[in-house]
């Protein structure tokens, strides 16, 4: 991994787009050079001032990559980002379309929900964009029929680029879509695990089992750093087609190396990709065993307390029986203390005796 400087952080920076490859290794990168965390945040922020609307959101994602996946090892970006975070919202509000507004809401509610920041963070976030709702109404009411046309001279201007580039031949090379940035999928993760549910009468998995499942996960492919610094090593004209204009100033030779590096990355990828698969059909299969596991627990739990129920009051029961029998036992007459019925009188005769009178 390369060495930090200022200068190639502004240079990955200003390569940066909104796929997920692009997002994560650039967060891989910056969280290895953590020692910075200072400088690397302030050069976030002014690269933030500069970039153009389409890309303020990506930016406001890597800050989330960075801040969520470094609190393993250290609390530095949290705390440095929170510095600029209340600036950087209300700058990325201010002429926020409508789906930068739902991106930044997005990532508001996910820090929310996750402990990231405190509420009073949040809610300083958060004024940047009521300020944004606020300007829109009242923009929307008074430039509702105005129309935005193109300057001409901008338009010949994208013309003659877009003549321009029909003279250079780029060998096609096919590069296989990116998923959407981590922020967006999180969405579809969560019903995931909302679309898990235990069918009747399933018999829950042994908790060995699972503790077992578990532990294999730490071998699985998304903790695999080598072969993400790996992909992190490629050159950025791998994984970003727009930056293909540079291929003007190769030769035959390295326009070759290139193709060759695209090739290797699309087969690292392609088989990182099918690894990841069979981690995410993993997690489900865990996350299917948890919830039956939970379940049975709770139904026999249930079952736990409505026995204890009974047997409780069979105990109240019993020992009502114990009282009242012990109050019975202590209303009874001392024998011991009647008097001598039978003293100074005579023995009453025996059977034989009677039979002996009688002849």
């Amino acid at each position: 991994m390369t060495s930090f400087s200022e200068s190639a952080l502004e240079q990955k920076l200003s390569e940066l787009n909104n796929s997920q490859q692009s997002i994560q290794t650039l967060s891989l990168w910056v969280i290895h050079h953590r020692k910075h965390s200072k400088v690397i945040v302030n050069v976030w922020y002014k690269e933030l001032l500069k970039a153009k609307p389409s890309r303020k959101l990506t930016f406001m994602y890597l800050a989330n990559d960075v801040i969520q996946n470094s609190k393993k090892k250290g609390p530095e970006y949290t705390k440095e980002f929170a510095v600029v975070l209340g600036k950087a919202f209300q700058y990325v509000g201010k002429n926020a379309d409508d789906r930068t507004e739902q991106g930044l809401t997005r990532l508001l509610n996910v820090w929310k929900e996750r402990g990231v920041y405190s509420s009073t963070q949040l809610e300083n976030f958060r004024s940047g964009l009521r300020k944004r709702s606020l300007n829109s109404a009242v923009s929307n009411n008074d430039n509702s029929s105005v129309g935005i046309k193109e300057h001409p001279s901008l338009a010949k201007k994208h013309k003659k680029r877009h003549h321009h580039h029909h003279d250079i031949k780029v060998p096609k090379i096919v590069v296989p879509s990116p998923p959407p940035a981590s922020i967006e999928q999180e969405p579809a993760k969560e019903a995931i695990l909302e679309t898990v549910q235990r069918s009747p009468g399933r018999v829950p998995p042994d908790p060995d089992a699972i503790v077992k499942a578990i532990l294999e996960l730490e071998n699985s492919a998304s903790s695999d750093a080598a072969v993400r610094e790996k992909i992190a090593s490629f050159p950025p004209e791998v994984s970003d087609i727009s930056l293909l204009d540079r291929i003007r100033g190769f030769d035959k030779e390295a326009g070759a190396k290139l193709v060759q590096q695209v090739n290797e990355a699309s087969a690292l990828l392609a088989e990182y990709n099918g690894r990841l698969g069979v981690e995410l059909e993993e997690r489900q299969q865990i996350a299917k065993m948890l919830s039956d596991f939970i379940t049975v627990q709770k139904e026999q739990l249930a079952q736990n307390a409505l026995k204890l129920e009974e047997y409780q009051q069979k105990l109240q029961k019993v020992n009502q029986v114990r009282n009242e029998l012990k109050s019975h036992i202590q209303n009874l007459p001392d024998l011991t203390l009647l008097p001598d019925v039978t003293g100074g009188l005579a023995p009453l005769p025996s059977a034989g005796d009677l039979f002996s009178l009688a002849q």
